[in-house]
Order: structure tokens, then sequence, then C-alpha cells
């Protein structure tokens, strides 16, 4: 369902563009213009794509998966090829040409649609997983061996507090109540040449962490020190919620499927386990305290942001058990909930893990 409504999304914004984007229609003169700049385009993009597919050649070539002989036949083959596509787009380029002198008809796609906007999802399951929207021109041929992809992530769960000296069964905060939410961009690139088995996984993300204390508490800043205080009404709510922007690094691992094809292979994990250990490093951007209460049967809603001597620099370890796309994730900052307190408290987080790619 998630990737579902990703490609929607991404087919609804690419249809809007092509709506903002839409021109009146071009005079005689610029029409033949663009037809004839269309000329060297053509020329550009098959020798581009003439490039990538030697390279792919060369690639298996190297690798031994072909003689030299069939490398030889193939760069033959694909050489006669993109000379016969130039030779046949710049003639019908031409052809638009003697029409529109000629009869001084204004084509709607004088540039043959380079310059519409289109949007193309690759097969996941191809190990690509690509997607693209933008100017028909601009989307170039795959490339032969693609080692790093990208993918957005998201994870939610419970959160909590390990305190020292205390169990934790005896924490002040609630359990189900308390809550993290992580949103964020990841990079994740191939270890060894022939082999998927070892990957880096990293990026950064906006990570939320949110403790509610229990039994109508809230935190209160007295100088450097930060403490649970009982309030003076009935509490509604009590939360405290710590920003950070954090960048994670992962090492992930698991088995994978190698997907081959005339121009390029792809890796993909689509299906599999995959284990992620790792860490991550950033800072504190943010720290503020919501409390709901009554006062003479008015409902009040208190927003205090202040650091509440939040640590500035986090720093903890993580990690992930997943299956495709979803896992259960942990992970636990190293460094502490509050600086230069009595009692360390540092944050716990459970929960579940979706990287979408």
């Amino acid at each position: 369902m998630q990737t579902i409504t990703k490609y929607l999304i991404i087919f609804m914004l690419s249809f809007s563009i092509q709506i903002v984007n839409a021109q009146e229609p071009a005079t005689k003169e610029e029409s033949i213009e663009m037809l004839v700049k269309l000329k060297k385009t053509i020329e550009e993009e098959e020798r581009e794509a003439l490039k990538t597919k030697v390279e792919a050649i060369n690639q298996r070539l190297d690798k031994g998966d072909i003689t030299q002989t069939e490398a030889k036949r193939l760069k033959k083959e694909a050489a006669q090829k993109h000379a016969l596509n130039i030779e046949n787009r710049i003639a019908i380029i031409d052809n638009k040409i003697e029409l529109l002198k000629r009869n001084g008809y204004v084509s709607k796609e004088p540039s043959e649609g380079d310059d519409e906007f289109i949007f193309s999802i690759g097969d996941k399951n191809d190990g690509d997983g690509f997607i693209y929207f933008g100017k028909r021109r601009h989307n170039k041929p795959r490339k032969y061996d693609r080692r790093t992809s990208s993918d957005m992530v998201l994870a939610f769960g419970l959160n909590n507090a390990i305190i020292d000296g205390e169990n934790f069964d005896d924490t002040p905060y609630k359990i189900g109540g308390s809550r993290f939410f992580e949103i964020g961009w990841a990079w994740k690139t191939r270890v060894f040449e022939n082999s998927n088995f070892l990957r880096i996984k990293y990026g950064y993300s906006f990570q939320i962490n949110g403790l509610k204390p229990k039994d109508n508490m809230y935190f209160t800043q007295n100088g450097n020190e930060t403490m649970l205080e009982e309030f003076s009404s009935e509490l509604k709510k009590s939360k405290l919620s710590i920003t950070n922007l954090v960048f994670p690094v992962h090492f992930e691992f698991g088995p994978s499927k190698r997907i081959d094809r005339d121009d390029y292979f792809r890796y993909t994990t689509s299906n599999q386990f995959k284990i992620g250990i790792g860490g991550y490093a950033g800072f504190n951007i943010g720290t503020r305290q919501k409390l709901k209460y009554s006062v003479d049967g008015d409902k009040v809603k208190d927003k205090m942001k202040k650091s509440f001597n939040a640590t500035s620099l986090v720093y903890g370890l993580s990690g992930y058990i997943a299956f495709d796309d979803t896992a259960i994730y942990v992970k636990y900052d190293m460094s502490p909930i509050f600086k230069d307190q009595a009692v360390k408290q540092n944050n716990i987080s459970l929960g579940l893990r979706f990287d979408m790619d």
C-alpha cells in the first residue's frame, strides 16, 4: 500500500507540472528553430546511448561474461542501431520542417515531446526501483552497474528512558504514551564489487523523542537541573518532545538477488531478510513541553519552548531486522537526555521502520 501511495503522489506531481508548464502555441519561425535545435539534440542523445551500451559491453567483457568476438559483434550491432536511429529521427524532423515551410502549420509538439514532463517507474523486483519525473530529454539510459541507491526512511513506536539505579519497571514515564517518530533519507552503497551481501546505509534523519510523565508530573528547569514535579492542577496531558537532527550509519547485510539484463544488472533485496547494525550522531534542534489542564472550568494549553537542559550533541546505537521494506527497529542514546544531572537518563526506543525504496 505504501508503495502504491508513493507512486500515486509522484504521478499527481508530474501531472501538475505538465499543467503548470503548458505554453502558448509557437509561431512558424519558432517551431522551425526548435526543430533545427532538436536535430543536434537527437545526435547527442543517440551518441550518449551508444556510449553507455559500449561501456556495458566492455564491463561484461572484463568480467568474462562474453568473449572478445561476441563483444565486437555487440558493439557493431549497437553502432548500426544508433546510426539508423539518428538517420530516421532526423529524417522525421526534416520532413516536419519542410511541411512547416510549405504549409505554415504550427506543430503542437515541435520538439517531439522532448521538453514535456514525464514520469516513469522502474520495476523494483528488477533490482532498480527507479523513479523519474522531469523533461523527457533528461531521462538518461540506465547505468550498467549502479552501486548506490537511495530511499526515504520512516519509523515510529514506543519511547522511554533507562535511569541509573532504577528498574525499567519503575520508569516515571508512561510506557504506551511515550512515543518516538523519525523521518529521513538514506543512501545505500554496495561494499564489494561482485557481492551485495554487505551494504553501508547512511543519511540523515529527524528524530522526535517524546516522554509523558506519570502521576500528574511535569518537567521543570531550575538552573542546570531538570526534574519532575507534581503539577498544581490535574493534568490531562503532559509531554516533553526533544527533536534531534542525526546522521545514521548502518552496516546492512543479508541475501539479495542478482538481475542480469543485456545492458545493465542490479542487485535487489526485495522480499529478503536483512539486518542493520550501526549508530548515529547529531545535535538537538528543539525541545518543548506541552501541558493541558483546566482552571475554573476553562481549558488551558501551555507550550513551553526552552532547552530543559537537553543534551546538545546526541549519539547512540541503533539496529533493525527487516523483511523487504519493513523492520523491527531499536535505538539507544548513549548520550544522556539531560546534561549535568545527578541521575543519568538515556533515551531508548522500539518500533517499526519502513525503508521505502
